[in-house]
């Protein structure tokens, strides 16, 4: 069994999305190194600070408490990384100020959209987003031009050079999020 949880998390809402087709892709070339988790985003409220407390039933059990974001690994439920946070049931993800699930969390950061320019614009906003946020964002950068017949139904990619590109991605971030999930012996040489 994977020893890392992972989120993945869409931001289109979008039965058919060509960026859920590619999330689900990845999930399938993880398969045996990471456990995922899909975070429904569809039903979370705009966001309105009269709604931190007490948080709506739909943030707490969709993505900002007991289940998925907060409590992963790595984001692309287990025990929550320390956050510093000590409302730890009452956050909105990045809310309160100073109390936010990103914290410590490896990132991966990858995008598709029928021309390569739309998801790279849309990645760079998100590094800085995260970044402000003191996510680890995964270096690197993967932007895939979505093709009708490019990924099918069951997560199979057609092209072979796109299935090595993400391929090596998810490794990438497997091992990275492995690497930093796996508890550490440190030797000092003076």
């Amino acid at each position: 069994m994977p020893g890392v949880n992972v989120a993945v998390i869409v931001g289109s809402n979008r039965r058919d999305s060509i960026n859920r087709k590619l999330a689900r892709a990845l999930v399938r070339l993880a398969d045996g190194k990471l456990a995922a988790s899909f975070v429904r985003i569809d039903d979370l409220p705009m966001y309105n600070q009269d709604l931190e407390s007490p948080l709506p039933e739909s943030v707490a059990l969709q993505g900002c408490d007991r289940g998925s974001y907060s409590s992963a690994d790595r984001d692309t439920p287990a025990q929550p990384l320390d956050s510093g946070c000590s409302q730890e049931r009452h956050r909105l993800g990045t809310r309160p100020y100073g109390c936010n699930s990103w914290v410590g969390k490896v990132v991966a950061i990858i995008g598709t959209s029928p021309g390569v320019m739309g998801t790279a614009i849309a990645q760079q906003h998100l590094r800085q987003v995260l970044g402000d946020l003191r996510a680890l964002v995964m270096g690197g950068e993967a932007y895939v031009m979505f093709k009708p017949d490019l990924i099918d139904e069951t997560g199979t990619v057609a092209d072979t050079g796109t299935l090595r590109l993400l391929q090596s991605f998810i490794d990438q971030f497997a091992g990275l999020a492995a690497k930093l999930t796996t508890p550490k012996t440190y030797t000092v040489a003076a």
